[in-house]
């Protein structure tokens, strides 16, 4: 007889993500209560590779699988990869335009929106260097900004963006393959969300508002989620989803340059006017898929499109 409290692949694996996170969380801030930057970064570097961590140990250790290949762990170059790499940028920008279309959100082209930002972050002698470096010249930070984004976006940032793509576009994708596409990207980003509710909760994103953060993580993960997917499916690569991720976290800071006012819940790629630039991405994403794409896949099972 099968026991009614046997768990299936994914929820044996999200089992293990959500305690092991959670668990990594809980402990840091036990033992870190006034949250060291160092320390506090470090750890949450390390927390976004856990479910790469457990998408591994569930094939190779609990599955016994011989590769990883079913994860789509393979770089086969084609166009997509613009739309997931310097494509993200142009999004950035959509970003800041729908920013300032928000009642309480300027345009700041000195910066000093900006700089009253940065002032939570850095030292006196680091945001005194800051201005120096402004009142020389502003379009210097702005060229500087966009080619770390890029070359970190590819770099350094994919890796990290790879910790959790290996999860929640590899191992998920594949277990969720025979769902329609809407389905699977929305559940994915369901799970995305709440997966982040320990560090938003620490005020990461969200500082001024942690448990209204919480929810609007939430949100954004599914509204960043049929995206992430598209690009997956398109690369036929869960390093296609990596990249897009990784430019996506070294780029968020754009928006933010050349405004002033907003709080953490309205201005910014997360908060309510990032939300509805994403939304005018998917709707465009949406356009471009079922009237000129050869192969459409929003309208088909993650499986039918992985296959075209």
């Amino acid at each position: 007889m099968n026991s009614p409290f046997k768990l299936n692949r994914v929820n044996k694996f999200l089992l293990l993500t959500f305690a092991v996170n959670w668990g990594m969380a809980g402990l840091f801030i036990l033992l870190f209560p006034e949250k060291p930057k160092a320390l506090y970064t470090g750890m949450a570097v390390l927390y976004m590779f856990i479910p790469a961590l457990m998408a591994i140990v569930m094939d190779k250790f609990i599955d016994k699988k011989k590769n990883l290949k079913s994860l789509a762990i393979n770089f086969v170059p084609n166009w997509w990869y613009i739309a997931a790499w310097p494509g993200v940028i142009i999004g950035a920008f959509l970003i800041l335009g729908v920013n300032l279309l928000w009642p309480t959100i300027s345009f700041s082209p000195d910066l000093s929106g900006f700089v009253e930002r940065m002032s939570s972050q850095m030292s006196g002698e680091q945001l005194g260097m800051l201005k120096a470096q402004i009142e020389v010249n502003k379009s210097v930070i702005f060229w500087q900004t966009l080619a770390q984004a890029l070359i970190a976006g590819i770099t350094i940032n994919a890796i990290a963006g790879f910790g959790e793509e290996l999860g929640w576009r590899g191992f998920l994708v594949r277990e969720y393959k025979e769902l329609k596409f809407w389905d699977a990207a929305m559940r994915i980003g369901f799970i995305w969300g709440i997966w982040h509710a320990p560090i938003i909760l620490m005020g990461h994103n969200y500082p001024q508002h942690p448990v209204l953060g919480v929810g609007m993580m939430v949100i954004w993960c599914m509204l960043l989620s049929p995206l992430f997917l598209y690009i997956r499916i398109k690369t036929h690569s869960v390093l296609g989803a990596a990249i897009m991720h990784g430019t996506l976290n070294a780029s968020a800071g754009i928006p933010l340059m050349f405004i002033a006012g907003g709080n953490d819940l309205t201005a910014g790629a997360t908060g309510f006017t990032g939300m509805i630039a994403l939304a005018i991405i998917i709707g465009i994403m949406v356009l471009f898929d079922l009237k000129f794409s050869k192969h459409s896949i929003t309208n088909k099972t993650i499986l039918d499109g992985i296959k075209q």
